[in-house]
């Protein structure tokens, strides 16, 4: 067969393909109406989830899992338009990791809105201005972000879904290295590159700034100037990739959540996400994780954080394998508060990676 005959295939294949597309978004339609009738939620990140399952079970190659779930990304992300027009808020600008990580959940078919603090993204979603929001929670590296961790303590939203990425950091600048006077990023993303500053740029200003994002706006605009952020930040402010890949772990990888009204139902492999406070007693947190231990529950992370209203005083954040809904985290849970003086359920919902 010869490379046109090749090609005309390819051109019935794509015929079909548009055509099933087009008859999943009319059934589509017909489920958004439903889901309107019955006042559920748009997107539902347990039938996401099982969606992804499915495909990788029905897949037999070339392609692989990981292209499908990009495609498909793509395909329920306007899948989820033609529902009811989605808005997601982010921590921003635009080409900030939480941007990439809310394109990589939902796609680039729905509306986004950029927020300047974390606190931003969740006023957008508790006041209805946006559906959903995505926030950073954790870096395998810098640990714990503290201050999405103070949020989710004071506010009612609910963690539905997280959100695993590789992060990746690049030297951009308009000029060659050895013309670098001064670099610009995220206090978080300098601790993530700590070695590879020390030994390629000793001695040069290292400055502060809110985001990898406005860190590539800002060394745009100057003279031997340079960022660390992503290639994608570099594409939008027209510096040059001078370095990628300076993160010092290779298996650099930041968490993000996405918060909402509602948590999400049940999968089988599911994460809940609680935060409590103990009385000041001797042995108050053994006793706070003894009904873990009673129920064979696996906690993932345990997490201190002190309250802001009594001066040592800690809030203690724990991710622990299974659902609310589950037996066995019932019965553990019920234990626990009547050991505490506070809990809280932040959420539960489908467990990446």
């Amino acid at each position: 067969m010869n490379l046109k005959e090749l090609r005309n295939k390819l051109d019935e294949i794509d015929k079909k393909v548009v055509n099933l597309l087009n008859k999943r978004a009319r059934l589509i339609l017909e489920i958004g109406r439903i889901k309107a009738r019955d006042k559920k939620e748009i997107f539902v990140p347990e039938r996401e989830k099982e969606i992804y399952r499915k495909i990788a079970s029905a897949n037999k190659g070339p392609l692989s899992n990981s292209s499908f779930e990009a495609i498909y990304r793509e395909i329920m992300s306007s899948a989820l338009s033609l529902e009811k027009p989605l808005k997601v808020s982010y921590l921003g600008p635009e080409a900030t990791f939480t941007h990439l990580a809310s394109l990589k959940k939902f796609g680039a078919s729905i509306e986004y809105e950029s927020c300047n603090t974390i606190t931003d993204v969740f006023t957008e979603v508790e006041r209805s201005r946006c559906d959903y929001g995505v926030v950073p929670i954790e870096n395998s590296v810098e640990g714990m972000v503290s201050h999405t961790m103070d949020m989710l303590i004071e506010s009612d939203l609910k963690i539905c879904s997280e959100i695993l990425l590789e992060v990746s950091h690049s030297l951009l600048a308009d000029c060659p290295l050895s013309k670098v006077k001064r670099v610009y990023s995220n206090p978080q993303v300098f601790g993530q590159c700590r070695l590879w500053l020390e030994s390629n740029l000793p001695g040069r200003e290292l400055v502060e700034v809110s985001s990898t994002t406005r860190a590539a706006l800002i060394a745009s605009g100057e003279k031997n100037s340079a960022a660390i952020a992503s290639e994608f930040a570099g594409k939008i402010y027209k510096l040059k990739t001078i370095v990628c890949s300076i993160e010092d772990s290779s298996h650099n990888i930041t968490r993000f959540l996405v918060i909402g009204k509602t948590m999400a139902g049940r999968t089988g492999k599911d994460k809940t996400s609680i935060m409590f406070s103990i009385r000041d007693r001797v042995g108050g947190l053994y006793t706070m994780l003894t009904p873990f231990k009673k129920y064979n529950i696996n906690l993932t992370k345990i997490e201190s954080r002190p309250s802001k209203k009594k001066p040592w005083q800690y809030y203690f954040f724990v991710d622990l394998q299974g659902h609310c809904q589950d037996k066995k985290v019932v019965e553990a849970l019920d234990s626990l508060e009547k050991e505490c003086q506070y809990l809280k359920i932040l959420g539960s919902y489908p467990m990446e990676g």
